[in-house]
């Protein structure tokens, strides 16, 4: 198997009480969700709140489960132009 840039198991944290970091098997920052508690400042600056950046924190950390290995870029141009040439039969 090939070695992964980014391994899997994803989580995030929260950080200086400003953002949620979703970080890699490694401990490798893959990304950061900026939040504001405040409203006034919240609005001004168009920030998320806690709960959304949590959210979206959440479901970036889950996209390692959903890439499972797939065919080459090479095997799918086969595989799809052999489907295809099959229909017309």
């Amino acid at each position: 198997m090939v070695d992964r840039r980014f391994p899997p198991r994803w989580t995030f944290e929260e950080a200086n009480g400003a953002c949620l970091v979703v970080k890699d098997a490694n401990g490798f920052a893959v990304s950061y969700v900026y939040f504001e508690s405040d409203p006034g400042r919240r609005t001004a600056a168009a920030l998320m709140t806690k709960d959304e950046a949590r959210r979206i924190a959440a479901n970036i950390a889950k996209l390692p489960d959903y890439s499972a290995p797939t065919r080459s870029r090479t095997q799918m141009r086969f595989f799809t132009e052999d489907n295809e040439a099959t229909r017309g039969q």
